[in-house]
């Protein structure tokens, strides 16, 4: 497994001040667990649950249920730091390593608006945010930071962007306080989505040099060859503007066949390599649950963001 890569004090006294800020000291949750956390309330498991009758439960069962995946979190989830901790707790019960996704900053999805809200202020987001950290302590854990944020820039202002610099910066510092032993990677949106160039500025304003690393292609379908071709461009562009590199992870979720250019509910879409270490990232994640819809689109008409969708989940195995 490739580790981030440390500077030297020679290096980082070289550096300015504001590019040499240091990652803080995690420990490796990875070696302290024995594999990924299967979420027994995903939405595919309490659907197969619910309807053992039905032709598509098993293979809904056994080819999405039964893999590891994330949850997500937002305003959705009640008393936040109840619910991480509870999750978190369970993970490390059985020994194993939980992927946590925090999707509450405010105007969430502002430009698409498939999945708007978030948090009603910037304070609301900040005392949430702390509450989500602090909910997983100091147990091992990995967290998608804000899918969306750092690409939905186009339909803000200055002073927005502004302000969504200033949550995603202040969350990293509540992550590497509270939650010590607790990989955070923030969200660097897709390859289809603006430049790598851009992309790596916007993260580097986002506080990216304290965080573990960035995360792909989250509810997106690019493969996992164009995600490291575009993660390695993005590290080329962090390297030579702000002197430092980032390991990055993959959602491999829905990638099995490729993007056709649409990111809501496209059809004829499949699941990807399952979660796991390595595999061209440093891993490959589960991150959008195979068959929840991207809200009222393509083969999700009618559908809201986040709803389960047996029929688009069970031809999503099979690629159809």
């Amino acid at each position: 497994m490739r580790r981030p890569t440390r500077l030297t004090a020679a290096i980082l006294l070289a550096l300015p001040l504001a590019l040499a800020a240091p990652t803080a000291a995690h420990a490796d949750p990875v070696s302290s667990t024995n594999g990924f956390y299967v979420d027994p309330g995903s939405s595919a498991a309490a659907w197969a649950a619910a309807n053992p009758g039905d032709g598509r439960a098993a293979a809904i069962s056994a080819s999405i249920a039964a893999k590891p995946m994330a949850r997500w979190f937002g305003n959705w989830s009640g008393t936040i730091g109840t619910a991480t901790g509870a999750y978190v707790g369970a993970a490390q019960a059985a020994g194993k390593l939980p992927v946590l996704v925090a999707y509450n900053i405010p105007d969430r999805d502002i430009c698409g608006g498939q999945s708007a809200g978030g948090a009603g202020s910037a304070a609301a987001y900040d005392t949430w945010i702390a509450a989500f950290a602090s909910g997983i302590g100091s147990r091992p854990a990995v967290v998608v930071l804000e899918p969306d944020a750092l690409g939905d820039q186009s339909c803000m202002t200055s002073a927005q962007i502004s302000s969504r610099n200033a949550l995603l910066n202040n969350a990293i510092t509540q992550f590497n306080n509270k939650a010590p032993n607790t990989w955070v990677y923030l969200d660097a949106g897709n390859p289809g989505w603006i430049s790598s160039s851009t992309m790596a500025q916007h993260l580097n304003a986002a506080g990216l040099s304290r965080t573990h690393g960035f995360s792909l292609n989250v509810s997106n379908f690019y493969t996992t060859a164009e995600n490291t071709a575009y993660a390695g461009s993005v590290n080329s562009t962090l390297k030579s503007s702000y002197g430092y590199t980032k390991p990055f992870t993959v959602d491999t979720s829905r990638n099995g066949n490729g993007s056709n250019g649409t990111w809501c509910n496209p059809a004829g879409r499949k699941t990807g390599t399952p979660t796991q270490l390595g595999g061209g990232a440093e891993m490959l994640l589960w991150i959008k649950a195979p068959g929840e819809s991207d809200g009222n689109c393509g083969v999700g008409a009618g559908s809201a963001a986040g709803q389960f969708l047996p029929e688009v989940a069970y031809k999503m195995i099979y690629g159809y």
